[in-house]
Order: C-alpha cells, then sequence, then structure tokens
C-alpha cells in the first residue's frame, strides 16, 4: 500500500467509482492514511465524529452493548466499506463503536472536506445515501430477527449473510467462533455452540481446520 498514491488508492474505494478524475484528485488531495494496530479503537460510541473513515485493507468490527453490558457485533467491516458518515451528516455523537479486528489501514477524510465535497459530487453524494439505506435495510433485517426467529433461526440466517458462493459452494472463509457468533445473533455462546454441533452432526455445515466454514445444505 505504501507505493500506491491517494488517488490510486481512492480509485479501488467502490465509494468513489463513479467520481470523475477532478472529482477523485480533489479527494485525494484532502485524505490521510492511518493504520490502526489490532484491538485499537477507530471510533468510539457517544462521541462525535470528525472524519470519513474508509476501510483499505484489514478488518473491523461495528459493537455495541446490549442491556447487560455484554458486547454485540452489528457487523464487520470489509475493505471498500466506511463508517463515520452519520455522525458527520446529523453532527450527533456515534451509535457504535467500531474496533480493528486485525491490522487495518484507513484513509480519512475529515469533517470540512467531507461538507465540501458533498454539494460538489452527486454521485458520492447518491452513493453516501445507498449506503444509509443499506443500514436502513440491515438493521430491519436484525430487528426482525431478534424478534420472530429463535436461536437456531438466528444462527442459520446469520450464517447465510456471512457466506459467499463460490462455484455453487456457499463459504464462510473467515474464522468464525462461537464466541462472535454469538455476539451476533444476541445468545448464549453455549447455545450457539449447540446449534452449531447440532448443524455439523446433521451434515448441513462443515468446520474446516482453518475455521472457515462451507454450507453443505440448505438452511432455511
Amino acid at each position: 500500500m505504501a507505493m500506491l498514491s491517494n488517488l490510486d488508492l481512492i480509485r479501488r474505494v467502490p465509494l468513489f467509482s463513479m467520481l470523475t478524475n477532478d472529482q477523485a484528485q480533489g479527494i485525494a488531495d484532502s485524505v490521510v492514511k492511518r493504520r490502526f494496530r489490532r484491538g485499537e479503537i477507530i471510533v468510539e460510541h457517544g462521541r462525535k465524529s470528525n472524519a470519513l473513515f474508509i476501510l483499505l485493507t484489514g478488518r473491523a468490527r461495528v459493537l455495541t452493548a446490549d442491556s447487560r453490558g455484554r458486547e454485540v457485533i452489528l457487523a464487520v467491516l470489509q475493505p471498500g466499506d466506511y463508517v463515520g458518515e452519520m455522525s458527520l451528516i446529523d453532527n450527533e455523537p456515534h451509535s457504535a463503536t467500531v474496533r480493528a479486528e486485525v491490522q487495518t489501514d484507513m484513509l480519512i477524510l475529515g469533517r470540512a472536506e467531507f461538507a465540501r465535497c458533498l454539494p460538489e459530487n452527486s454521485s458520492l453524494s447518491y452513493a453516501i445515501l445507498r449506503g444509509l439505506v443499506q443500514r436502513l435495510r440491515n438493521a430491519d433485517r436484525q430487528i426482525e430477527s431478534l424478534a420472530l426467529l429463535d436461536v437456531y433461526g438466528r444462527v442459520a440466517r446469520t450464517l447465510l449473510d456471512m457466506a459467499e458462493d463460490d462455484n455453487g459452494i456457499k463459504i464462510i472463509r473467515n474464522k468464525v467462533s462461537r464466541q462472535d457468533l454469538a455476539k451476533v445473533v444476541g445468545a448464549s455462546r453455549e447455545m450457539v455452540s449447540r446449534v452449531m454441533k447440532d448443524l455439523e452432526e446433521r451434515g448441513i455445515v462443515e468446520t474446516q481446520e482453518n475455521g472457515s466454514v462451507i454450507i453443505k445444505e440448505r438452511l432455511t
């Protein structure tokens, strides 16, 4: 990544894919690169945002806490994802914490630059709007899961949401720990472990030695 210019990096981010060369260069001149260590906080719940954070490499978790103070994983961010835009738009504190899961490199666009870029770049404004709509849909889906599905159903839906299609095979490439899965579905680790054991014994899923999961049969 060190050999790439800011413009090269901007061109690799889907959020900026529709920008003209001049627009992309303007943003490239405004961003800074930063590396976050594993476990380092990127944005913190309850604090106002001063920047848009765009993930280049690595992985980060969007976290909150339930009524008992237990950690809940709302989302896992991958390269190309971004955070901080909601707080920049409404000037309210962050609604969740974002923490680097592994060493993570980000581009950071400051508040003033963000406010200047939106009116000048209608395609960027539309991309941000689409991202907000997608997050709203994801939130609705999570609420529906918690309200209507039992733990078995929530685990099944989460596995399907995490999986990608590889020549007709659904696979979750990143290691899926029982603890993390429990934090996503809002259940105890013990309950999630029982569900996963049942799925494995029935031949529906198969956990590989590297921690990835193959979904061999329909979960729903």
